[in-house]
């Protein structure tokens, strides 16, 4: 029978972790700085977004975490391949600890809305996990570059709007047909273990 694992993480879960944590690094490589922006455009923000959306906030979270001390440790797992503690106190530092808050929102409204997920809730989902993790970064932006405002910052960002909506609709595709076909896959989520059916293990 299932049961709900909101306290406790199995060999699997821990499995998902760093098999996310891989992808996001995989995705962090390339980097393009657009028109001078101190902020690059990468595939980091799809890699979150994949994570919150098919493991939940907890897990979500946890790969988020471990690529995060990975680049902290000293590998180049950020973007274009750079790492070191000096990216959490530069212009992309509040992205860093943003990814951190938005796969928690993500993770947490898809737990919320399963077992009724679909490509639409996912969407907004992803949106909201967005708001966040640009909510923690054009301050920190704005308050390392010094020469522009919060503002211009912000004017600045709507650069990487596009590409992110972009990337909002296919992962809301992706996770509707991966928990149609994988229901069990958020079962750290109360609602989602309880509207499980009972598994009867074989005599």
């Amino acid at each position: 029978m299932f049961k709900s694992r909101t306290s406790r993480l199995t060999a699997r879960d821990l499995a998902l972790v760093a098999a996310f944590a891989a992808l996001i690094c995989v995705l962090s490589q390339g980097a393009i700085y657009p028109f001078g922006n101190t902020v690059p455009i990468t595939l980091q923000s799809l890699g979150v977004m994949l994570a919150g959306a098919l493991l939940g906030w907890k897990r979500g979270a946890l790969a988020v975490l471990t690529w995060l001390v990975l680049g902290a440790a000293g590998l180049p797992v950020f973007a274009g391949g750079t790492s070191g503690l000096a990216k959490f106190v530069g212009p992309t530092g509040g992205y860093l600890f943003g990814f951190l808050v938005g796969v928690v929102v993500i993770g947490w409204l898809v737990e919320r809305a399963a077992p009724g997920y679909t490509p639409v809730r996912g969407f907004f989902a992803n949106v909201a996990g967005l708001v966040a993790i640009y909510a923690c970064g054009i301050p920190v932006t704005a308050m390392v570059v010094h020469t522009k405002t919060i503002w211009a910052i912000a004017q600045s960002t709507t650069t990487f709007l596009p590409g992110d909506l972009i990337k909002a609709v296919v992962v809301a595709g992706v996770a509707a047909a991966v928990h149609r076909a994988m229901p069990e896959l958020l079962v750290g989520s109360p609602r989602r273990a309880a509207d499980l059916p009972e598994r009867i293990p074989a005599p």
